[in-house]
């Protein structure tokens, strides 16, 4: 059996449910073949001077150091991050405070060790010079931002080059994502596109007007699920809803920008018609998404989004901007439609579109039959089979299940 210690700070924990789940359900299903052991060291930021003063960072503070997960046990050592600066030495930071955890771990482990890093920046990195102090081999997932924002940096796009380089293997989540990496000059050989899948038992189709009273839906419903940040541009579908007569908004998230989002939908004449619910769990998720008429999503930059997976699956379209993998899985009528330009009266014509002629949820669902785990598990157990018995790039190709 080989053992894949999993690196990253994208990562459920007791205060951040829906952290990094993405990464959580892939090594469940991962693990689930039987032919691997999973670890996970999920470590959290750390600063040391009145860290309550810095939002994130005192909840952060109140994650525990280990904790049990679907009946595994997952770490979370701490790193020193200094806000808003230190990003050219934070994966050196990272690796160092995560040197004498790893080292721990690997003592307990009998048989070849693959590591395994996600995000690329400072996560991946990090994994990196750590399996280089170790001798091990190791593969790295860019989700995002590590690929389409942080290289924009000149220290960060060195190191992402270096540890690309070096990696085993390189997953991307979409082939959006690969063609960055390539552009960044990694080679192609060494990039394979596994994206991310979605729970087709948990998030499946039910009962829409049971659903609906269980969640207080009343009018047609626009669904947005993710964190109030910045990033995801919920702003914007505020001020398409004057436009879209008649419906309502439910943001189902948690961030800084709560308060700013109630007071524009006030601004905008609409507070009656946008609601904002806290996170809430992947089980209750369900019954939103299938309550729910459209989701919407509004982001700047999405890797390969699982909140489109969950809602195709419980057969509901979405409507959603054009950035890296959402066209990728919006490749057809059934799944919704992709808002042409980034702009208010944009997106409320997509919206007013798709709710005035919504496809049928069974060929939405049907569509969704083909993004589940399944095949990404394939393509990664290869990747990773690979590695430990110290292949890479030259090896033969992994096939995609994204292509």
């Amino acid at each position: 059996m080989i053992n894949v210690l999993t690196i990253t700070s994208l990562y459920p924990n007791s205060e951040q449910a829906r952290h990094g789940v993405f990464v959580e359900e892939r090594l469940r299903h991962l693990a689930a073949t039987g032919r691997f052991n999973v670890q996970v060291v999920a470590p959290v930021p750390w600063f040391p001077f009145r860290s309550e003063m810095f939002g994130l960072y005192g909840r952060y503070a109140r994650v525990p150091r280990s904790e049990e997960r679907l009946g595994r046990t997952v770490l979370h050592p701490r790193y020193v991050a200094i806000p808003k600066v230190g990003m050219t030495v934070a994966p050196f930071l990272y690796a160092a405070a995560l040197g004498p955890v790893v080292r721990r771990v690997l003592a307990g482990l009998r048989g070849p060790v693959v590591l395994d890093g996600h995000f690329l920046y400072p996560d991946g990195v990090a994994t990196g010079l750590l399996a280089r102090r170790f001798g091990l081999p190791y593969v790295m997932t860019a989700r995002g931002q590590d690929v389409t924002l942080f290289p924009r940096h000149a220290v960060p796009r060195a190191l992402i080059r270096r540890a690309c380089g070096s990696a085993s293997r390189v997953i991307t989540v979409s082939d959006a994502l690969r063609d960055g990496l390539l552009d960044l000059g990694v080679a192609p050989e060494r990039v394979v596109t596994l994206r991310n899948g979605v729970d087709l038992d948990k998030f499946s189709p039910g009962d829409r007007m049971a659903a609906r009273e269980q969640v207080g839906f009343r009018r047609p419903t626009l669904l947005a699920v993710g964190h109030l940040i910045d990033r995801k541009d919920h702003g914007l579908m505020i001020r398409a809803l004057p436009m879209v007569p008649d419906a309502d908004l439910v943001i189902v998230g948690e961030g800084p920008l709560q308060q700013r989002l109630l007071a524009m939908a006030r601004d905008a004449g609409v507070a009656d018609r946008v609601r904002i619910v806290a996170n809430v769990l992947q089980d209750r998720l369900v019954t939103y998404y299938t309550a729910a008429d459209l989701s919407l999503l509004t982001s700047r930059h999405e890797g390969m989004p699982n909140v489109v997976l969950e809602s195709l699956a419980c057969g509901t379209p979405v409507v959603a901007t054009v950035v890296e993998g959402v066209p990728e899985l919006l490749d057809r009528p059934a799944a919704g439609e992709l808002v042409p330009e980034r702009t208010p009266a944009a997106l409320a014509a997509s919206i007013n579109r798709l709710l005035a002629r919504p496809p049928d949820s069974a060929a939405t669902r049907r569509h969704a039959a083909g993004l589940g785990w399944a095949p990404t598990i394939a393509g990664l157990a290869e990747v990773l089979e690979q590695a430990a018995r110290g292949g890479g790039a030259g090896d033969s190709a992994v096939v995609s299940p994204a292509s």
